[in-house]
Parts: structure tokens; sequence; C-alpha cells
């Protein structure tokens, strides 16, 4: 349970400061529009804050969960799955916000590393409920 409510903590002091950085970089380089650095922060607080938090009490009524093969590599691809996401969210958004024109080249490996960000994130839900239930049939027996 401690695991989970330090990951929580941890992505909430990255999603405040991602929130503190679109607003603060957006303002200093006069940037009016929209831009894929206003989706870190939420990303950040709900995929990984709240989730945690959710997990934290999860594992508290299944203690069994942590224990689970599938969980560990549920927090180890969803970890990486949502770091991989937000950080392609920064390049992104940086660029746009200087005014960067991409090569169309340059734009589909930002987007398809995004891609694969996403699709770990995918793959380590599909890991989590499968932890979820091999502990809760444990919990039954």
């Amino acid at each position: 349970m401690k695991k989970m409510i330090n990951t929580a903590f941890v992505y909430m002091i990255l999603g405040l400061v991602a929130g503190v950085f679109y607003r603060e970089f957006t303002k200093f380089m006069g940037f009016e529009g929209l831009t894929t650095l206003r989706a870190m922060h939420p990303h950040l607080l709900a995929l990984g804050m709240g989730i945690f938090l959710i997990l934290a009490l999860f594992v508290r009524v299944l203690p069994a969960l942590p224990s689970e093969k599938t969980f560990h590599w549920f927090y180890i691809l969803y970890n990486a799955g949502l770091v991989v996401t937000v950080v392609l969210f920064a390049v992104r958004g940086i660029f746009q916000v200087n005014g960067t024109l991409l090569s169309a080249g340059a734009s589909a490996a930002i987007s398809g590393i995004a891609g694969i960000g996403h699709m770990l994130l995918g793959i380590g839900l599909f890991c989590l409920f499968i932890a979820l239930k091999k502990a809760a049939g444990k919990a039954e027996a």
C-alpha cells in the first residue's frame, strides 16, 4: 500500500509541476492557443495520482494483489507508458509554443512514440485486471 501511495505522491508533484510549467511557459513565450502541454497536468493527476490512490485502497482490501506477477508487470508497463506519453506531450507542446514547424517524419515519429506510450498504458491496464481477478479469487477462497 505504501508503494502505491508513494507513487501517487510522485505523480501529484509531477502533475502540479506540469501545470505550472504549462501556464508559465506559454505566458513567458506570449503563446495564445492550444498546445499539447495542457494535457500533461490532467494526465499526470488522473492517470498517475488518481489511479495509484485507488490502487492503494485495492491493496488494502486485496492484500495478495501486490504479490501477483501480473501486478508487477502492470506497475512497470503502466508507469513506463504514462511517462513516455507525458514526455511526448511535452516535446510536441514545446515545439508548438516555440512555433517550430516539424517535418512530416518528425511529427510522425513523435506521434508514433506517444502511441507506443498509450499501448504500454493499455497493456498495463490489462495486466492490472488479470491481477485483480487473481487476487479477488484468492480472497474468496
